[in-house]
């Protein structure tokens, strides 16, 4: 993909869309948990209350599932209701969102885990009850850190190891491809989403964006694998920019103090975004499979194209660009014919822009954001 940026016209640029991701609340009345089956977050009753995960079972039927995986801002507490601190992950609202005649919809994730230590753990158990035609959305990151002696995964996406002891610690997308793998194995089909963002707030009062690390490398291994990504970092980012610091504090439980663990309304804005990216896909893979208040969901494309902001003073020329924009390379030439140049000038990051300033000896130049 090419955008150039010309000194004449600097306004010719592909668009930035900014919409939020909202359901159609004059037709719908508000979700409540009352709304979802217990069934789709947990294990039948009775169960132990000592036990750290009682995760849902496959209901005997012959729909396709829609398995849930990821740590606890997808599946929260041992049995998802709540009962840990008000905290819920968006796996428990997103189930309205489809239509329980045409899937099943089974929330697998348990909090505190990482790609590495799901894998290990929780995987084996699941992953033989995927049946062809099934559906996996994943979403890892919150919790892979502190590398191989910690619980997370190595940083990146390559196929480096280190041990700790005799266990052999890939990276996180070495994880995240062998849950496609065996998925794909069983027959099944993986959907990718980022991470949700931790609350943070900078001094221009944007959303702070720490998306260069396992939000990016989420997104690499969807693109190399070939599997739909639903950018749900900045999906939410965006949406919470919208409603103001004061109002999402209220989305954090316990609040102001929580950065990371969402409340009944916070989950539930998160998964209105789950699905606004799903619904801009092309195509989208679980489209038949959505309730009305699903389909009523206004597709968010964060992925579009990004503006190249031009200025200019004197012999210098400011580029900027939306730091979401990850996978870009930034280039000049002095004709569109070309050779096109890399700018390896260090970029600057502050709140939402990633901008860098070049010393232009030319009277006219052209910049653009390419994608390899």
């Amino acid at each position: 993909m090419h955008f150039p940026a010309t000194l004449a016209r600097p306004a010719l640029f592909a668009g930035f869309i900014l919409t939020a991701c909202i359901v159609a609340a004059q037709t719908f009345p508000a979700l409540t948990p009352a709304d979802i089956p217990r069934s789709t977050q947990a294990g039948p009753l009775p169960f132990s209350s000592g036990s750290r995960y009682y995760p849902p079972v496959p209901p005997a039927n012959a729909l396709p599932n829609l398995w849930l995986i990821g740590d606890s801002t997808v599946r929260n507490g041992s049995v998802g209701d709540g009962s840990n601190l008000n905290q819920w992950g968006w796996g428990a609202p997103v189930v309205a969102y489809f239509d329980p005649a045409k899937v099943n919809v089974i929330n697998r994730a348990l909090g505190g885990t990482s790609s590495r230590s799901f894998y290990a753990s929780n995987w084996p158990a699941m992953v033989n009850l995927i049946e062809p035609g099934d559906f996996v959305i994943l979403q890892f990151g919150a919790n892979d850190t502190g590398g191989a002696a910690g619980r997370g995964a190595l940083g990146g996406i390559g196929e480096n190891t280190e041990l700790n002891g005799a266990e052999v610690v890939h990276s996180f997308g070495w994880y995240l491809r062998r849950y496609i793998a065996e998925t794909r194995a069983r027959g099944g089909s993986v959907l990718i989403c980022s991470l949700t963002p931790r609350k943070g707030w900078a001094t221009d009062g944007h959303f702070i964006r720490s998306n260069t690390t396992h939000a990016a490398w989420a997104a690499q291994v969807a693109q190399m694998e070939g599997v739909p990504f639903v950018d749900l970092y900045e999906q939410i980012a965006r949406q919470y920019e919208a409603r103001g610091r004061t109002q999402v504090d209220t989305y954090y439980v316990p609040s102001p103090t929580e950065t990371l663990h969402t409340g009944w309304e916070g989950a539930v804005i998160n998964a209105g975004c789950v699905v606004a990216g799903l619904n801009a896909l092309q195509p989208n893979p679980l489209a038949a499979l959505r309730s009305a208040r699903g389909q009523a969901v206004a597709a968010v494309d964060t992925l579009a194209p990004p503006v190249l902001k031009l200025t200019r003073s004197g012999n210098l020329d400011t580029l900027a660009w939306p730091i979401a924009s990850t996978g870009y390379n930034l280039q000049r030439t002095t004709d569109l014919t070309g050779p096109w140049t890399a700018i390896t000038n260090t970029v600057t990051d502050a709140g939402t822009t990633r901008s860098v300033t070049l010393t232009n000896s030319s009277p006219v130049q052209f910049y653009r954001l390419s994608k390899p």
